[in-house]
């Protein structure tokens, strides 16, 4: 840590919250006996990183690896095998065969959007602990059910947004509280890169050792299609575009940083002009977010490709995005000051009125990726049983503002009020039907959690 970014900390009077650890393994988990056994659900791309990084801990056990691919779970337990942790877990398709196991203490879930929901409360209800990807729902109204599993069976639900856990976001909070930026009435949080859209393939016989109806789940009947794998982050039936799969990131920092809760009213204007392939979420749209004394916009766009969002270099360095082609940036606009902030790990640079047309940054502070105190904020948390730093009801309003989003522009750009109490959205049947999905048996989540 250089001087710099240490004085930062220590003016705005953050260490005393933060734990800071000698190796990634807590103190309490040091000791042989307190290992938490994890179980892992959805061992693709992202579950793999999420393991990878949990058996650099010296805390943890892995029970269980699970994923529709049996190939998938069955080189992720060669992962296991082959850690310092030499265990080997079991392997399954069926995620009830880890919440069956009385063994596991907290599962891990990585799998596709629309298996977060039901995935997180089955594992309420079966007692486990839970890290769940984000973005936390396929709609608000499962959000809300996951919130209501948590409390009820007084569970540890993580949501993954990990900026939460990140020193160098709880100083750009500290820093805004404190009134330096001064006043804050514009707020733009940034999601535009060059996502792609791929081409529809025809439907055919699933691949051996997949099960294609559990991956499906709770989406409609259909047969399957490599397509679906390949565009399922902007197919409705299984999420909602890039924006909430990935840009609820950067939702979930501003909110937590500016200190703002559910607005009244969502309006958004967007299109898609690329309709040769299988994406259905708008490539391009803006969404105004009314707080009555600040706005908020969120802007989307998969057409950047010259957009960049911060690299490993940066995250794990004292360096800055270059701001103009950050991808995943925030401009929060005080009435003092322009904070510049960036996700998982870019840092906050604070400007104000250019002289001789050269920047002028009176406040800065750099970041690092912050996936290492995020996972031991859970642990610690199952431990102590405190409320984590991205507990499920701070994921679910987040989430909530990029549902809110999509039903705005699905419903021809419908200008939504927001009822604060429960949610939902006022005097308008034909947005509210995009509120909750319609479940294929099994695979329903349950009215009553």
């Amino acid at each position: 840590m250089n001087r710099r970014h240490f004085m930062k900390q220590t003016a705005l009077g953050i260490g005393a919250g933060v734990t800071v650890l000698k190796t990634q393994a807590s103190v309490i988990g040091a000791q042989a006996n307190n290992k938490v056994n994890l179980g892992f659900i959805g061992c693709g791309g992202r579950g793999t990183q999420l393991l990878g990084d949990f058996l650099k801990r010296d805390d943890v056990n892995v029970l269980h690896c699970c994923d529709p691919f049996l190939d998938r779970s069955e080189r992720a337990a060669g992962i296991v095998k082959q850690s310092p942790l030499n265990q080997t877990p079991k392997v399954s398709q069926d995620l009830r065969t880890v919440l069956d196991d009385p063994a596991v203490d907290a599962v891990v879930c990585a799998t596709p959007d629309h298996w977060h929901a039901l995935g997180c409360i089955l594992a309420c209800q079966a007692g486990k602990d839970v890290y769940t990807e984000k973005p936390a729902s396929h709609s608000a109204w499962e959000g809300q059910k996951m919130v209501e599993a948590a409390r009820k069976y007084k569970r540890i639900v993580q949501h993954g947004t990990q900026c939460r856990s990140a020193p160098y976001c709880m100083a750009a909070r500290e820093y805004i509280a404190s009134g330096k930026l001064g006043a804050i009435h514009l707020c733009k949080v940034f999601n535009v890169k060059g996502t792609g859209n791929p081409k529809w393939s025809p439907e055919t016989t699933p691949p051996a050792n997949f099960d294609w109806d559990k991956w499906n789940g709770p989406a409609r009947e259909k047969k399957y299609s490599p397509a679906y794998l390949a565009a399922w982050h902007d197919i409705y039936e299984y999420s909602s575009g890039d924006m909430i799969n990935d840009g609820v990131h950067q939702t979930d920092l501003a909110r937590m940083v500016i200190g703002k809760d559910l607005p009244n009213s969502v309006y958004t204007f967007g299109f898609r002009n690329d309709t040769d392939g299988m994406a259905e979420a708008p490539e391009t749209f803006t969404t105004l977010c009314d707080y009555g004394d600040m706005m908020m916009t969120l802007e989307f766009s998969s057409v950047t490709p010259y957009m960049l969002k911060i690299d490993p270099e940066v995250r794990e360095s004292d360096m800055f995005p270059y701001w103009q082609h950050c991808a995943t940036r925030i401009e929060i606009y005080g009435t003092k000051g322009l904070m510049m902030l960036g996700r998982h790990g870019g840092g906050w640079e604070v400007y104000v009125r250019p002289q001789s047309r050269k920047p002028q940054v009176v406040d800065s502070m750099y970041g690092r990726f912050p996936d290492p105190e995020h996972k031991e904020n859970f642990l610690q948390c199952i431990r102590s049983r405190e409320l984590p730093n991205a507990d499920i009801e701070l994921g679910h309003r987040s989430t909530l503002l990029i549902h809110y989003a999509i039903i705005s522009h699905r419903t021809g750009g419908k200008k939504l009020i927001i009822n604060q109490q429960d949610e939902t959205i006022v005097g308008d049947p034909e947005a509210m039907k995009f509120f909750k999905r319609e479940y294929r048996k099994p695979y329903e989540v349950p009215e009553n959690v």
